[in-house]
């Protein structure tokens, strides 16, 4: 629209913009929850990205590295299972010849197990101050522990020395060897990359056992 000054020249036109419109839908403060509290905000990704890299299953550097350690307890504690696979195969003896020095220390004392077995329980297990990582994989070791019993039972009640009794012996003794070194292997080298190793037989008892 064009009008002309009253003052100036009648050739000098006057443009009068049109006034804008603002509306308070357009303010960023006005979608906010107190003014609609029946809408809430929406999480950006880096919240939720944040949430995802703290949840009970996740795993650090030093959470990796103890749940990789927790897992030599059960083979230190039954390697006598493995005195008749040792001697038979050589690339066995050499795979496991280096930890023979800190299997020596371990059998040094007869109550060096039960002191162990303790400590993982009480001192990891049941601290929350570990995380659910830490704490489920010390209790799959505690558990595989736990199953040594059996072979130990029945080597004490036959002892037999010769015949069917000892090759029935020698192979539950080494299946049972096997069945450590396997899930020393599986199971540390699973925690070492951060991944969940899941034992079979245990997997099940240690997650009743961790809350």
């Amino acid at each position: 629209m064009l009008l002309c000054h009253p003052i100036t020249s009648p050739l000098v036109p006057l443009t009068l913009s049109p006034k804008p419109h603002y509306s308070l839908k357009n303010h960023p403060s006005f979608l906010k929850a107190p003014n609609f509290p029946n809408i809430k905000e929406v999480p950006t990704r880096r919240k939720l990205l944040v949430v995802q890299a703290k949840g009970e299953d996740s795993a650090d550097g030093p959470d990796r590295l103890i749940s990789a350690v927790c897992y030599f307890y059960p083979f230190f504690d039954g390697i006598q299972y493995g005195k008749y696979v040792i001697t038979q195969f050589t690339p066995i003896q050499v795979l496991i010849q280096p930890l023979f020095p800190a299997i020596k220390v371990f059998k040094s004392f007869p109550l060096n197990g039960f002191l162990v077995f303790l400590t993982l329980y009480f001192v990891v297990v049941r601290n929350p101050n570990f995380s659910r990582y830490v704490r489920f994989n010390t209790m799959q070791a505690i558990v595989l522990d736990v199953l040594l019993i059996f072979p130990d039972l029945l080597e004490r009640t036959f002892n037999p020395k010769e015949g069917l009794g000892l090759d029935l012996l020698m192979s539950v003794d080494s299946t049972m060897f096997l069945f450590l070194l396997v899930c020393l292997i599986y199971g540390s080298s699973s925690c070492l990359f951060g991944q969940l190793p899941r034992l079979p037989i245990v997997a099940e008892a240690a997650d009743r056992q961790v809350l």
